[in-house]
């Protein structure tokens, strides 16, 4: 048994962690970031600055405020790359480019990061245990990533943490892939009404109301994640709809923001000016993200920084001539003004999108939804929070916890305690292999007609055999059993190839909408028995990830499988 459980945020914009003592769970830890720079955070920005060869200089705070300071040609800085792993097609090779359009191995710096962070979290626990050393076999690691991640996401992460020995291959199981939204939902069932932001709350507590549905909607820099809860006994979860989400996080207000400066300042200018000095546009960047989240329905006010001045000043510009086509932005005494109505108006494309899938869940007849949380650092913006309420609001409850930010984080050392606390999962998808089964021409295509090396036996190929329907509730500690025979006599291997689909009835691998989503290969050497030989797979769908394990029946060896939902 492992000393530590430590819980790794990887976020889009932000990232950190939380950590405890297994003895001592109820003490969760967060370190605070970013003091050396004059800041106190409890998460860093997820930047990662490589020098020009490609070896790591700096993470977080230290990457962004070193870029910032210059030298920008000789390095090579990453920020938003966690995107790069949403609704892609993903492979070990693929490549991301850096701020200064350079490509590198997504998977290096994807790994570097978890590298960084684990480090980081191994020298904190040193400082909180008078020094002493720890590696990361002492620690049970829990990573986590979007519910609405496809499978090949997931398995990419758990690879790059592997890469940089959070776990090794062999002990891959002390790694746990948490889902965000879930995490977050471990965390706010067991908070008593003052651990959110709310007024006129009663003191019950979620976890003891058996019966009580909830939405989770996990606000991030780059997705929103949506999950549906339901308190079952002893404050165990059920989850009553697949998860769902979308990609309007806070990073498309950021992106809105941007476009807006580019309007103001004229597209020639503002190109100019971002190329020659992209450390002042992240200072930019990061003091919006700052305001956004303020309190008050207020104007925000952006500072003007040096190299923008003085580039206006070489071009003999009036600052506030910028500003009279652009409605809602002008020049006020060395600072960009934005008023709090255009502010609005770089929300509302995101708001409005994350109100009409939260309002797609509510109209489900099945469900009786009792209150809605908002979670992640988004769900700090008020202009959020006070959407969600005015539309919601007097229907259901809406509960927003004190430190949003660590919601996911906090959950995960929990969740990492106890991954039986959500007893089952709605599947997002209908999943399958690919078969060959006895050929009946009354319903199997012609074409599909195949005959084995022994001319009797004549079978269709490519059937769809499932496993799971999109929508079924699928129990997480449960494996399904299934039996598959050769082809062919002499056969000493079987393939298996896993799809999946939005259809709920496909019959054919190679029908429209089906994607091959990984694979394996079992061994069958003893083929004494011919085709009278069985091979028992066991699949568990209700995991964070697909687990299978394989058995040659003649032999009775067993063997894990691990599936590959990788393009290469």
């Amino acid at each position: 048994m492992t000393k530590f459980l430590v819980a790794i945020d990887f976020g889009t914009a932000y990232s950190g962690y939380c950590f405890c003592m297994r003895s001592n769970p109820s003490h969760i830890r967060t370190p605070h970031w970013g003091k050396n720079e004059s800041f106190d955070t409890l998460k860093t920005p997820t930047c990662i600055l490589f020098d020009e060869d490609g070896a790591l200089l700096h993470f977080g705070y230290d990457a962004l405020m070193k870029y910032k300071r210059g030298g920008q040609n000789k390095k090579r800085f990453f920020n938003n790359f966690k995107m790069e792993l949403y609704n892609k097609n993903i492979d070990r090779n693929m490549m991301i480019s850096d701020c200064g359009g350079r490509s590198l191995a997504a998977m290096k710096v994807f790994s570097e990061s978890l590298r960084y962070l684990k480090d980081h979290a191994l020298n904190m626990i040193s400082n909180h245990t008078n020094g002493r050393t720890f590696s990361a076999s002492d620690v049970s690691w829990v990573l986590t990533v979007p519910a609405i991640w496809n499978p090949a996401a997931k398995q990419f992460m758990r690879e790059a943490a592997i890469q940089v020995s959070l776990v090794t291959e062999t002990d891959s199981s002390k790694l746990i892939i948490a889902l965000e939204p879930e995490a977050a939902s471990v965390w706010c069932k067991q908070l008593p009404s003052d651990g959110f932001i709310s007024e006129g709350l009663d003191n019950n507590i979620l976890e003891q109301n058996t019966g009580t549905q909830y939405i989770v909607v996990d606000c991030g820099g780059g997705t929103v994640d949506i999950t549906v809860h339901q308190v079952l006994d002893k404050g165990i979860l059920k989850e009553l709809h697949r998860a769902s989400g979308n990609d309007m996080g806070g990073g498309t207000v950021d992106a809105k923001f941007k476009n807006l400066l580019r309007d103001s300042f004229g597209c020639e200018f503002w190109d100019k000016y971002e190329k020659a000095h992209p450390s002042e546009v992240q200072k930019m960047m990061f003091d919006f993200t700052t305001f956004k989240c303020c309190d008050e329905k207020q104007d925000v006010y952006i500072p003007c920084y040096h190299n923008l001045s003085t580039t206006l000043a070489q071009e003999k510009q009036d600052m506030s001539s910028f500003f009279t086509d652009v409605e809602g932005v002008s020049w006020s005494e060395g600072s960009i003004n934005i008023t709090f109505s255009k502010l609005e108006t770089l929300f509302r494309e995101s708001v409005d999108k994350i109100v009409q899938d939260i309002r797609a869940i509510l109209l489900k007849p099945e469900l009786h939804i009792d209150c809605i949380l908002l979670v992640g650092g988004y769900a700090s913006c008020k202009i959020l929070q006070n959407e969600v309420k005015e539309q919601f609001g007097g229907q259901r409850r809406i509960l927003c916890p004190v430190d949003a930010q660590l919601a996911v984080a906090k959950g995960a050392v929990l969740f990492g305690l106890n991954p039986k606390i959500v007893a089952s999962r709605v599947s997002a998808l209908t999943y399958g292999i690919a078969e060959a089964r006895l050929f009946d021409r009354a319903i199997h295509r012609v074409e599909k007609r195949r005959k084995a090396k022994e001319e009797e036996y004549v079978f269709c190929a490519d059937l769809f055999h499932r496993f799971v329907q999109k929508g079924q509730s699928v129990v997480c500690d449960q494996a399904e059993e299934y039996m598959f025979r050769p082809v062919d006599s002499d056969q000493t291997t079987m393939s298996f190839q896993f799809y999946s689909t939005e259809e709920p009835d496909a019959m054919y691998v190679d029908e429209p909408g089906l994607k091959k989503i990984g694979q394996f290969v079992v061994n069958m050497p003893d083929i004494r028995e011919g085709r009278n030989r069985l091979v028992k797979l066991e699949v568990s769908f209700g995991l964070t990830e697909i687990q299978a394990t394989a058995t040659d029946m003649t032999s009775n060896e067993q063997e894990s499988v691990k599936l590959d939902f990788m393009t290469q």
